[in-house]
């Protein structure tokens, strides 16, 4: 396939590569957007809320335990201790350890419940993205790195982890145990309590601008990720080695990975050290405060304040160390959820991807195809900014009929074969199967009618059977063997040692290209759909390969509507009729012999294809 014109969709910048300019605005439209994506965020845990209930109901529990444990250490202190009560004792410490214990059993079902709740969601947002790109048009996808993609199912999503997982119950976890603590603090000495927090404001401001700071790293970390993952899949993958090698440049990608791979170094450390002084000095003033509570109550007592017993100050301070722990992780939560929000972003962004080629509300279901294809005036570009791919191009290709498409390239060639199946939609005009456009079509119907055999043969890294099956899941052996006979390649399956279940590689390179191309006519021929398209399926062939693989595009287009997009002209002689199309439009039809009596546009092409020679 030769691509024509198509729109830049927006790259994804290097974090090197974008502007401060550029990085301010996305900063500051980031953050007025910042309630509403928070919101959606929430609307991912809707499904779960009922589990989120009982992690609630396990945070409070611990907390009020946790909070209990003081009261009962001043008892000890004041009462239990100094008036020798060794039963009071007994429970009070009795009591302290079952608290322990239910802390730790709370703890521990909180962490499974959180941990599964945060997976399932994190299963809908995979789920949700590669649902979404499949549904994309094929436009998308040659505008967009295939690294690209990747990286924000695998790096983007699998950054989330902590957050969707953890950060949520440790959120409402510690929340739950400052309130509880603070309540606490105040029934014991509320004077205490005043002077404990009064540096908590600068903490909360602090903690904000580290995470601002944080999310606009993240932002940039994940780009370079996006941009090293792109690099990998490229020149990693066998056609990549293959091309680094023969080229000599192995060494100059090495080089380049380094590169994209130092940058990213960079971005970590940013990452992680952005706001960690400041983090350090909030961390270092808690840790400083039971000193603060000891000096200022003796402090108190010395000029002849109010009488605080000892039990009472030795429980403040075990409060407050308490405070300490979820108050700093609190904090630190925050920052964290201000760096997710550049990672739910990022997936938010392919999530809201406009999605340009839909299913009617009450599409048309046809359980028989006959396959008459009809371009009525039909008219194409990329965007309305771009000049027409296709203009008033009006062709009928009848039922069982075969159709070949010529011209030079960029005349449209590819994208007039491909608006059959809807991988583009016309921008003008329609395109109809059976008398049927085929937008209102529904897609299982377009599936079961068109079938496509393109020059770039697609097979997974699995067994030959298991390409095969892809058509049909649930083919015989028997029809396996039928189609691959059909397609002249049974023998040389059948000749492997693992016959049909060989594993034909990355991307089939295991096979030659004449064998892929086989392969894949055997899977359309298993779909045995009534309209074929075969956009240049032999061109990259050799003559001999050529003529094998032409005679099982025969066989597969033998009672077929046949669209045949077609650069070397000695494969479409024999069309019903031969379309030449030039910079969009059809220039000449007719069939081979008419169009080399009109010794036009179509016989210029016959004579610099150098193989058939015009006749008279």
């Amino acid at each position: 396939m030769h691509p024509e014109r198509e729109p830049v969709w927006t790259p994804t910048a290097t974090a090197g590569g974008q502007s401060a300019g550029t990085e301010e605005h996305a900063h500051q439209a980031g953050t007025e957007e910042q309630p509403h994506q928070v919101r959606r965020i929430l609307r991912l845990f809707r499904p779960y809320r009922g589990r989120l209930l009982v992690v609630g109901l396990l945070v409070g529990a611990a907390s009020l335990v946790t909070v209990v444990t003081p009261f009962l250490l001043r008892e000890i202190l004041d009462t239990a201790i100094p008036e020798g009560r060794t039963g009071l004792l007994s429970l009070l410490a009795l009591g302290m350890i079952a608290g322990a214990v239910l802390t730790s059993v709370f703890g521990v079902l909180q962490t499974l419940i959180s941990t599964t709740v945060g997976q399932r969601v994190m299963h809908d947002l995979r789920t949700a993205v590669y649902g979404r790109l499949q549904r994309m048009s094929l436009a998308f996808f040659t505008r967009t790195r295939t690294g690209e993609v990747q990286s924000r199912i695998a790096n983007d999503i699998g950054g989330m982890q902590a957050t969707v997982t953890s950060t949520a119950t440790s959120l409402v976890s510690n929340l739950t145990s400052v309130v509880a603590t603070v309540a606490a603090m105040v029934v014991l000495d509320w004077r205490l309590t005043v002077v404990s927090l009064l540096l908590l404001p600068v903490f909360v401001w602090i903690s904000r601008r580290v995470g601002q700071e944080r999310r606009k790293i993240t932002t940039q970390r994940q780009k370079q990720m996006a941009a090293m993952a792109a690099t990998v899949t490229e020149s990693l993958s066998v056609s990549g080695i293959l091309l680094g090698r023969t080229m000599g440049r192995s060494d100059s990608l090495t080089s380049t990975f380094a590169d994209e791979s130092d940058r990213l170094v960079d971005l970590e450390v940013r990452s992680n050290m952005a706001g960690r002084w400041r983090m350090a000095v909030i961390t270092i003033v808690m840790a400083a405060m039971p000193a603060v509570i000891y000096w200022t109550a003796g402090i108190a007592l010395d000029l002849g304040g109010p009488d605080v017993s000892l039990g009472t100050i030795v429980a403040f301070v075990s409060l407050q160390q308490g405070l300490f722990r979820p108050s700093v992780s609190l904090l630190s939560t925050g920052v964290q959820i201000q760096s997710s929000l550049a990672l739910f972003q990022r997936i938010f962004e392919y999530l809201d991807l406009p999605i340009d080629i839909t299913e009617r509300a009450e599409p048309v279901h046809l359980d028989q195809v006959k396959g008459e294809v009809r371009f009525e005036d039909v008219e194409f570009r990329y965007d309305a900014a771009s000049g027409p791919i296709l203009d008033g191009v009006d062709l009928t290709v009848p039922a069982g009929s075969s159709l070949a498409v010529v011209g030079p390239t960029g005349a449209g060639k590819s994208t007039l074969g491909y608006l059959v199946p809807r991988l583009y939609d016309v921008t003008g005009g329609r395109v109809t199967l059976d008398g049927f456009d085929v937008r209102d079509l529904d897609f299982d119907t377009l599936a079961r009618a068109v079938g496509v055999v393109s020059q770039e043969t697609y097979l997974f890294h699995a067994s030959v059977a298991e390409n095969l099956r892809f058509a049909k899941p649930d083919a015989t052996d028997a029809e396996l063997v039928a189609a691959a006979r059909a397609a002249q390649i049974h023998e040389h399956i059948a000749g492997l040692p693992d016959g049909y279940d060989t594993v034909v590689g990355e991307r089939g390179h295991r096979f030659s290209g004449g064998e892929k191309q086989r392969l894949a006519i055997a899977r359309t021929i298993l779909r045995d759909p009534p309209v074929l398209v075969l956009d240049e399926a032999t061109s990259a062939l050799d003559t001999r390969t050529e003529a094998a693989v032409q005679d099982a595009l025969d066989a597969l287009s033998a009672d077929r509507t046949t669209i045949t997009i077609a650069h070397r002209l000695s494969t479409v002689r024999d069309a019903d009729q031969i379309v030449v199309l030039d910079a969009g439009r059809p220039a000449e039809r007719g069939t081979h012999e008419e169009l080399l009596a009109l010794d036009g546009r179509y016989a210029a092409l016959v004579r610099r294809d150098g193989r058939l020679e015009p006749t008279s």
